[in-house]
């Protein structure tokens, strides 16, 4: 069975912005492989849109080796939008979702294949509010900006994390990876270096 994972950047003080964090060569790297593992990716229509950069990217590469990579994983990986206003989603690896995103990712969950990233804020909270979300990984950049859009936003209820493992980079970010466990409080949690 295929995991629904989400992974997201976020500030110190909580807001998701993309603009905001620091996409060095390593965060990159780090992304293009969490790409190569997976053969779907689910976004809503604001966050596909900044995606849309990556086409750019591909067409006019910039030179930098780790962001030329990631443009390239990112333009190839299949792409599914949740959108009520897009009529063409315009890039030839992404289409409209033509179901909700509950009965999709039931499918994809139960079909052969890599994991099913959810590149959106507002996706992984739907999804997080329905018990579909097998893992979160959020990436958490030592910046903040003091206001924004914050990721823990109209959760439906208390939810409990296990964290599993974490990721330091030379920046200062860090990835916590964590199973949601949709039952209360985890029995044990590990730290790993």
């Amino acid at each position: 069975m295929r995991k629904i994972i989400g992974a997201i950047n976020m500030t110190m003080d909580g807001y998701c912005d993309h603009t905001a964090g620091i996409p060095d060569d390593e965060i990159h790297s780090h992304y293009s492989d969490l790409l190569k593992s997976s053969d779907t990716i689910l976004y809503g229509r604001i966050t596909f849109e900044l995606m849309k950069f990556w086409r750019e990217v591909v067409s006019h590469p910039t030179g930098n080796a780790a962001t030329d990579e990631f443009g390239l994983i990112m333009n190839d990986i299949t792409k599914v939008v949740f959108s009520h206003t897009l009529q063409d989603v315009g890039w030839d690896t992404a289409r409209l979702a033509e179901q909700s995103l509950e009965q999709l990712v039931l499918e994809l969950k139960n079909q052969e294949g890599s994991d099913v990233l959810i590149g959106s804020r507002s996706l992984i909270i739907q999804l997080l509010n329905l018990g579909l979300l097998d893992e979160l990984q959020l990436c958490i950049h030592p910046v903040t900006i003091g206001s924004g859009l914050p990721f823990f936003e109209k959760l439906e209820k208390e939810n409990f994390f296990k964290l599993n493992h974490t990721k330091i980079f030379g920046n200062g970010a860090i990835i916590l990876y964590y199973t949601p466990t949709y039952t209360g409080f985890p029995d044990k949690v590990v730290l790993d270096d």
